[in-house]
């Protein structure tokens, strides 16, 4: 394994493979610190030889099998990553640029994947130019749905600049909170129901895609289920594995996160978010590139399915491999 790391400057180095120099501490985040190594791609997409250099002369790294891109965010999962690589002509796990690049855009995935027939919650996207020059009609747009409304930056993950309206005094700060982030946003109705989550894997060259059990986040003494509880170990959010389902509400799901997995033309993996509610499900939003640690959900519910954290690590690699060399 070469693990390689991305300063805040964008500076790509040799990192550390030790993970608890990655560790979540409550309150801080960890950061790739700049070594003063720089990683040298290959000068051309004939070559998988990766170069180091900044520690003495530039030395080989040897030949790249395949790259686990596993960032998060802009520039992460976006299909940016994805299209560089694609340029280098180096294998990787996970979706392409496309399905990338819709599964960041919060828009064009509810644009999607309403088109192939998936109930999502009503929206209404607003671009910055428009929210400077009519708040006031926006407002008044907005204020036709009912709170809670959630105002959502469209391209910002990991709940990042989300906030819950649940009085319209507080709509106007929502929104220009959320366009710090992004210049086009979301207005969102909230939705009533559980939320339950599900993993998805690509097959094999010729062999179907299939889903994982369930997973559900109860919420309790929060809001929702905002940056803090993902990543900064806050109070009120219990993680669930396996959700309880009927067999037929499970079998729902799966196809679902099936469905909307294939409409976007995803690739190796993805986790699926939907409300379950009185009348069914509602997806909220699909990830390419999920929470990966031993702990996250998309490994948990593999792991509840029967799929070990490094039989599915395995899995994904050699997915990606032979799906390469198909192309």
């Amino acid at each position: 394994m070469l693990p390689i790391g991305i300063t805040r400057d964008g500076a790509f180095t040799l990192a550390s493979a030790n993970p608890d120099d990655y560790a979540l501490i409550p309150g801080q985040l960890p950061e790739v610190e700049d070594n003063g190594t720089r990683i040298i791609w290959p000068d051309s997409a004939h070559s998988n030889e990766l170069w180091l250099s900044g520690d003495g002369p530039d030395r080989s790294l040897g030949n790249v099998d395949v790259v686990f891109p596993i960032l998060h965010g802009p520039y992460g999962e976006d299909g940016t990553i994805q299209g560089m690589l694609e340029l280098y002509g180096l294998p990787y796990v996970g979706s392409g640029v496309l399905a990338s690049s819709l599964g960041m855009d919060k828009h064009f995935t509810k644009t999607v994947l309403q088109a192939a027939g998936i109930e999502v919650a009503p929206w209404r996207t607003i671009k910055r130019y428009d929210w400077h020059k009519r708040p006031q009609a926006i407002r008044a747009m907005a204020e036709q749905m009912s709170l809670p409304v959630f105002v959502k930056p469209a391209r910002a993950g990991s709940s990042v600049g989300v906030g819950k309206v649940s009085n319209w005094n507080e709509f106007a700060q929502a929104m220009d909170e959320a366009f710090l982030e992004d210049d086009h946003v979301l207005i969102e109705a909230g939705i009533v129901g559980r939320e339950v989550e599900c993993a998805v894997l690509q097959g094999m060259p010729g062999e179907p895609t299939r889903a994982s059990v369930a997973g559900e986040i109860v919420v309790s003494g929060r809001d929702f289920y905002d940056f803090e509880a993902k990543y900064l170990g806050a109070e009120g959010i219990d993680l669930v594995c396996p959700a309880q389902l009927s067999t037929d509400e499970l079998a729902e799901l799966q196809r679902l996160s099936i469905r909307a997995f294939e409409a976007i033309g995803g690739a190796g993996l993805a986790r699926v978010d939907f409300f379950l509610t009185e009348t069914g499900f509602v997806l909220n939003e699909i990830n390419t590139m999920p929470g990966f640690t031993p702990i996250s959900m998309f490994p948990r519910c593999w792991q509840e399915t029967g799929l070990s954290y490094s039989d599915l690590i395995d899995e994904l690699i050699q997915v990606a491999l032979a799906h390469h060399a198909e192309d």
